[in-house]
């Protein structure tokens, strides 16, 4: 077992990220992982990713607050709870729109280059 503890995730920062604090709770620099890495985002308000896509699949999971994902195909907002599936190479943006913090869990699969 391999245990992070949120005061220990390490912090880390991507392009297009506004007004997001970010950290790695499973995998990447965050210790081992064989097939997929966790993240954790704080979205303040306004907050949010400009339009952008990545071939890995991607799964959110809204924690706390709403989040609002558009996509080429429309737009969905998320309440506490609420997931959706990020296909890959599919375009996405997400933001908080309301005035209070949004926290996001993200499960994505590691590069085929980082897998052991």
């Amino acid at each position: 077992m391999h245990v992070v503890r949120l005061n220990d995730a390490p912090r880390y920062e991507a392009p297009g990220h506004n007004d997001m604090r970010m950290f790695r709770l499973q995998g990447r620099d965050a210790g081992p992982g064989d097939v997929m890495w966790l993240g954790m985002s704080q979205i303040l308000p306004g907050g949010g990713l400009t339009p952008s896509a990545s071939p890995e699949e991607k799964f959110y999971v809204v924690l706390e607050g709403e989040v609002t994902f558009e996509t080429p195909d429309g737009i969905a907002t998320l309440g506490t709870w609420d997931s959706c599936r990020i296909a890959p190479n599919e375009t996405r943006a997400l933001r908080n729109e309301t005035k209070r913090p949004a926290v996001v869990l993200l499960a994505m699969p590691l590069p085929n280059t980082a897998r052991g």
